[in-house]
């Protein structure tokens, strides 16, 4: 592949073999709320799962530093195998409703369960 770009809100490139997983439908700004969400990541040699977090603080959309909403971890499997948000998982897609509406980007070093998501509209923004 092909790298594009490395930009505040995510690295940008083309691959030449294409992308794996199911296509999602795109969050607008306004449909992201507090409340329920997932996380996809990959822990350990299971591959990919889907562990659930809250939502519960979103900030102005216009924010460019990655840091538009607040989220816990709530599952107790993840929190259970790695304490909560840990290196290797910025960039896990965080899933509400049905659509992508970000991506894990910070964690708090003093409360590893809790962290950070950029919203996918200024993903794509950054991406065009």
């Amino acid at each position: 592949g092909s790298l594009l770009k490395n930009t505040p809100q995510g690295v940008f490139g083309i691959s030449k073999q294409g992308w794996r997983g199911e296509p999602l439908p795109v969050a607008d700004f306004e449909d992201v709320h507090t409340g329920s969400a997932h996380i996809r990541s990959t822990v350990d040699e299971r591959g990919v799962q889907e562990y659930s977090v809250e939502i519960l603080k979103i900030y102005p959309q216009e924010r460019s530093n990655g840091r538009n909403f607040l989220i816990r971890v709530t599952d107790p499997v993840l929190l259970d195998k790695t304490g909560g948000i840990v290196q290797g998982m910025s960039g896990s897609p965080i899933i509400q409703d049905g659509k992508l509406v970000g991506a894990v980007t910070h964690v708090l070093v003093n409360s590893p369960d809790t962290g950070y998501g950029i919203f996918i509209d200024n993903m794509l923004d950054a991406a065009a």
